[in-house]
């Protein structure tokens, strides 16, 4: 089910706003010191691609360097890829079948706004990094 779902996914919203965050992480890599910011961008992209079956967990090590870059990200690059989640989430929301895909881009707001200090692991473990 989850690989159906995650095709869907892929076909509705999953390759735009992976896009996005590969964006996000291109223009982070070609300064020196955003590229933390680059590196959480690539990673929620492929988290983005494929997100049925993986969840975000909170990391236990993230400290204050985490909120500091958290508050820069949300400046630069947050804003407006919470932006096209709450777009697409209200878009898919319109057809009945689409409604779980807009919930999911819902669910990615948060992440999408505040990535540093959390970890993508799979669904059947999300307190075994705690």
């Amino acid at each position: 089910m989850k690989f159906i779902l995650n095709v869907l996914w892929l076909i509705l919203s999953g390759l735009w706003m992976a896009i996005g965050y590969v964006v996000a992480g291109i223009i982070c890599c070609i300064l020196i010191i955003t590229i933390p910011f680059g590196i959480a961008s690539f990673r929620i992209a492929g988290y983005a691609l494929w997100p049925f079956g993986r969840t975000t967990v909170e990391r236990r090590d993230a400290g204050a360097g985490s909120v500091i870059g958290n508050v820069i990200w949300v400046i630069f690059a947050g804003w407006w890829l919470a932006l096209g989640h709450i777009i697409t989430g209200i878009a898919l929301c319109v057809t009945i079948i689409g409604i779980p895909f807009g919930i999911a881009n819902f669910k990615m707001v948060p992440l999408s706004l505040l990535p540093l200090g959390r970890e993508i692991v799979p669904t059947d473990q999300p307190f075994a990094t705690r």
